[in-house]
């Protein structure tokens, strides 16, 4: 019997929907990357960009479980000298919660080109609603 090893053209994409209420962003963030990975799939097959499309809603209301409202920092920097900014994630959440939960799973992709072209079929919001309703995204129940 030979391995089976699906090829990219063969490649059925769906999409799903994860709400983030009350659950903690780094569960979410990981359910989300295996599904953009593929992982839950039969024909899952390591050097093929596999995975589906994932819609996340109500993005404002993951939770950061101990103190790391408070000490932790999202940090970025320019390249030049004295070019570091530091940003609390208290402030981070209350601003732009989206880019919080999106970096929490862009962490857990791989850091290669399979993991740039699974971010780009992540999309996030903040509240309640989407735009995806065409798609028809099924919503994720194993957690």
């Amino acid at each position: 019997m030979s391995t089976f090893m699906l090829k990219k053209e063969a490649v059925q994409r769906k999409w799903y929907v994860l709400d983030a209420a009350g659950k903690p962003m780094g569960r979410l963030a990981a359910t989300a990357a295996s599904i953009l990975k593929g992982k839950h799939k039969v024909e899952y097959t390591p050097h093929v960009d596999c995975g589906d499309f994932v819609v996340i809603i109500n993005a404002d209301k993951a939770l950061l479980t101990g103190n790391k409202l408070t000490q932790k920092y999202y940090r970025t920097h320019s390249g030049y000298a004295g070019g570091l900014k530091e940003t609390q994630y208290k402030k981070l959440m209350a601003e732009k919660p989206q880019l919080a939960v999106k970096l929490a799973v862009k962490g857990m992709l791989p850091k290669n080109g399979i993991g740039r072209h699974a971010l780009v079929r992540l999309k996030v919001y903040a509240g309640a609603e989407h735009k995806h309703q065409a798609q028809k995204p099924e919503l994720w129940a194993a957690e």
